[in-house]
């Protein structure tokens, strides 16, 4: 579940993740924005590099909530949602991918072809 900023990728996660853990550690990151394929030659997807970060500024994080809420019904019917929902996005916190390099890969192209775009 993320939303798009410019190149930027915006997501919400339980702070004591793995995952969330491992951003404090070493913010250099990498992610794949795919969905399921059953069949190898159609995989199209992202594959981005890039350095991501806890959004800890009341500012930043509400920003981030209201891209996600944009783009996920579900965030904008909160007060109707179940207690243990509202509760686990409650202690939540806002997380930004800002990449270096996104990849496309399209293997409809033919397999592993891959266009890069460096950003700096």
């Amino acid at each position: 579940m993320f939303a798009v900023e410019g190149f930027s990728l915006i997501w919400t996660s339980d702070p004591g993740a793995r995952h969330s853990l491992a951003i404090e550690r070493n913010a250099q990151v990498a992610a794949t924005v795919a969905p399921d394929y059953e069949d190898f030659r159609l995989i199209r997807g992202l594959q981005i590099a890039g350095r991501a970060r806890r959004l800890g500024d009341a500012g930043e994080a509400a920003h981030a909530r209201e891209l996600l809420r944009g783009r996920f019904r579900f965030l904008r019917d909160l007060d109707s949602a179940p207690v243990t929902l509202r509760a686990a996005i409650d202690k939540a916190a806002y997380y930004r991918l800002d990449p270096d390099t996104i990849a496309l890969i399209d293997n409809t192209r033919g397999f592993g072809n891959k266009r890069t775009l460096r950003l700096t």
